[in-house]
């Protein structure tokens, strides 16, 4: 390289002018000229050469923004997927109705996860041996449990349902009635299957005085 295309660059490179930062590195990027350095033959920068240099930096921009958004779609459930989800669970919810109005503790046994915990009305923890003893014992007996409001949410391989509940029940407590919100969490465990990992339910309080016998 001559002596003039040396004072050249060094004249470049003591431009801050020239320099442009890149939104995602935030580095220092050179941006050359389009002029042609003295003594030489060559263009530093041309106008078609920034066209393509610009045009790879928008196709770098658009991989980048791709790779980084990849990861939060990559758990996530299609339509036909989601749908065919939403009819598995609906049609496990039901069978938790049915088996808690029977007392059909073989069923609500296969329904529960082993890390199974519930928050009763009452504020109280119940794990999964204890509401499986409460249903073989006769403890808990329901004669109404009326379900309705049901919505079902998905996030990957979770599943929260929130209902409302009309329930006619005996409970160690005495008897109880009344509207309660429930929110049951499912989770399908590595054999594809849709286990009840959590419940919580909520007295949903009329106005006026509350009875002494109601959750609350």
């Amino acid at each position: 390289m001559g002596a003039s295309a040396k004072w050249a660059l060094v004249a470049v490179c003591d431009c801050p002018g020239l320099f442009m930062r890149n939104p995602f590195d935030q580095h220092a990027v050179l941006v050359l000229p389009w002029t042609r350095m003295p003594g030489s033959s060559i263009d530093l920068l041309s106008p078609p050469r920034s066209r393509r240099l610009h045009s790879r930096w928008a196709i770098a921009t658009a991989l980048a923004i791709a790779v980084g958004t990849v990861p939060l779609f990559a758990g996530g459930l299609s339509l036909a997927q989601k749908h065919e989800s939403r009819h598995e669970v609906d049609q496990l919810e039901d069978e938790w109705r049915t088996a808690v109005l029977s007392g059909d503790v073989k069923t609500i046994d296969s329904l529960l996860a082993d890390d199974y915990m519930a928050i009763t009305a009452a504020g109280t923890l119940q794990s999964r041996d204890e509401s499986l003893q409460n249903m073989r014992s006769g403890r808990v007996h329901f004669t109404t449990l009326t379900i309705t409001d049901r919505k079902v949410r998905f996030y990957g391989n979770t599943a929260v349902v929130t209902s409302l509940a009309t329930i006619d029940a005996t409970t160690p407590e005495g008897q109880v009635t009344g509207d309660y919100r429930y929110t049951h969490v499912y989770v399908r465990n590595s054999q594809g299957v849709w286990k009840i990992v959590s419940f919580e339910a909520s007295h949903v309080r009329a106005a006026g005085p509350h009875k002494r016998n109601e959750l609350h």
